[in-house]
């Protein structure tokens, strides 16, 4: 998982349960939300790390009509916190199950479309400048 360290991110290992390899996508993310929503550690606190990621955030499965693959969120994305968000991204982005053509949809409890989010070098150094695809085609 991801966690906030010094504002940038930096993955710090947490073991997953048993049960969330093979899972279905829902049941992975879920479990990999729990493991970032989790205070850090002692050694972790001392070293910095924190988590932005607010404790009651919750995902569910995609909506009909949603792209394959699509996490919805109880808050819709735009709405957390740079950092927040960033943390999520990257942190699904490590499982081939959560990522379709390179991204990470997320959509929210609202009728607002999902969107596709990437975990760049860029947004690991400066989680406020998270991109998604529409954004890297014009730059």
């Amino acid at each position: 998982v991801y966690l906030v360290c010094a504002s940038q991110l930096v993955t710090v290992d947490r073991p997953m349960p048993a049960d969330a390899a093979g899972a279905e996508p829902v049941e992975v993310a879920r479990a990999l939300l729990n493991e970032v929503q989790q205070a850090p550690s002692a050694g972790e606190r001392r070293a910095g790390f924190t988590t932005a990621v607010p404790a009651g955030l919750r995902v569910d499965p995609s909506r009909d009509g949603d792209p394959a693959g699509t996490l919805r969120l109880s808050s819709q994305p735009e709405d957390l916190s740079a950092e927040a968000l960033a943390q999520l991204v990257c942190t699904y982005a490590e499982s081939e199950s959560l990522v379709r053509d390179g991204s990470v949809v997320l959509g929210g409890p609202g009728d607002y479309p999902p969107r596709g989010y990437l975990c760049t070098s860029q947004t690991k150094s400066r989680p406020g400048d998270l991109a998604t695809p529409d954004a890297l085609r014009l730059d």
